[in-house]
């Protein structure tokens, strides 16, 4: 990537935004939608979810309007929300988090990404990622002018190479930028590679950025966060939101935990991006976090249900699956078939078959995506009277892929 492009040139190109001949386009999110819409397909495309949260912290934000909170919350986030989170971190993991000193609230877990990278990257730095990556990491990394370099994940374990994963970072490396869960592979990562990220953060002397937001969607094993390992919390950003363990999406509350000099440095970042946000909803998010358990754990178990309607529809189809270990999502290969470019695939699939899907290449680098080209992306984070439905009419996919 050249450093003579501009910033949005840069944070385009990282993101896959650039058409053919070098302009501006959209994201395949806006375009399968598109799609979806026009054909009238059910969407599994985009990872979000059909039901609401629960009824009374929405009530919670619905009062909080109506009595007046409607400007600016600290730029930290309301006391009581960053409490909630210190709350939440010891009860779930046991790690104890100064509310004032060592929280920041962010306009969802995207922002605390992006004042992550922001505060400690210069051009030049290298941040490495697992490869497939959420897609704003490499637009927030092409905006600082870094370097960003990969570790694949190839199916159909998603587990990284160790080997690979020494020889990618290196002393020019700033960031370890670890997201788990994994999006979009549905992955877990074992506390062996996790234990091997630290071993080469404190070698050599790394930032990690671990993005944990489907921390509590995780299906037959449990999320140990980074941070709670040994020699983990001293140089790692922690970061969550509301919108994935409450179904709160377009709330937009997210936050940061990790030692006051690393929170301090995003909190000054992140005042000039968005300053504060959400007033109203930050109270309501505080009381989410404390419900009991059996809100997570069936919450949970929600998804499990929805992951194997699909992913057993699929199979009997004759389209092999590779089921997730947490996440909203999973991964279904036509490596086999005729017609195996998940892109094209993607593209036909609203019309032909009545169901939207995303490719995984378009989470790697363009060169990498060959690697990739077979694999589909489907969203189960919906009702499961939607997800029958899908599996009724995704039974004819193999004839659309066998043409």
């Amino acid at each position: 990537m050249s450093n003579s492009m501009t910033p949005w040139q840069r944070t385009a190109h990282g993101a896959n935004l650039l058409d053919a001949s070098g302009q501006p386009g959209v994201t395949i999110f806006e375009e399968i939608t598109a799609l979806a819409n026009k054909h009238e397909a059910i969407n599994l495309g985009q990872g979000f979810p059909d039901t609401e949260g629960p009824a009374e912290i929405r009530q919670i934000a619905v009062d909080a309007i109506l009595s007046g909170a409607n400007q600016y919350a600290p730029g930290s986030g309301i006391l009581e929300l960053r409490q909630a989170i210190s709350d939440h971190q010891k009860r779930f993991y046991s790690l104890d988090i100064d509310p004032n000193n060592e929280v920041v609230v962010s306009t969802g877990a995207t922002e605390a990404i992006a004042s992550a990278l922001l505060a400690f990257l210069e051009p030049g730095d290298e941040v490495v990622t697992f490869e497939p990556f959420y897609d704003s990491y490499a637009a927030m990394i092409g905006l600082t002018n870094a370097q960003h370099k990969v570790v694949q994940l190839k199916a159909p374990n998603f587990e990284p190479s160790v080997n690979e994963l020494r020889q990618a970072i290196t002393h020019n490396t700033r960031v370890i930028l670890i997201n788990n869960p994994h999006n979009p592979t549905g992955t877990v990562f074992s506390t062996s590679i996790l234990n091997e990220v630290i071993a080469l953060a404190h070698q050599h002397d790394c930032i990690i950025v671990a993005d944990e937001v489907y921390e509590h969607l995780t299906f037959g094993t449990k999320h140990v966060p980074i941070a709670s390992m040994p020699g983990g919390f001293e140089r790692t950003i922690t970061i969550s939101s509301a919108g994935k363990s409450f179904s709160f999406t377009g709330w937009k509350v997210g936050w940061a935990t990790g030692p006051q000099n690393l929170i301090t440095a995003i909190r000054t970042v992140k005042q000039f991006l968005t300053y504060s946000s959400g007033p109203a909803f930050q109270p309501a998010v505080a009381k989410a976090l404390n419900l009991p358990e059996s809100f997570f754990t069936g919450f949970a178990s929600s998804l499990v249900q929805g992951a194997n309607i699909l992913a057993d529809g699929l199979e009997n189809a004759g389209i092999p699956v590779i089921r997730p270990k947490g996440t909203y999502f999973l991964v279904a290969d036509i490596n086999g078939f005729k017609h195996n470019d998940a892109i094209e695939v993607a593209r036909m699939m609203p019309q032909e078959v009545g169901v939207a899907a995303i490719p995984m290449s378009v989470f790697v680098h363009p060169q990498n995506a060959s690697s990739y080209q077979g694999l589909l992306r489907f969203a189960f984070c919906k009702k499961p009277e939607v997800l029958r439905d899908a599996v009724g009419k995704l039974q004819q996919l193999p004839e659309v892929l066998n043409r």
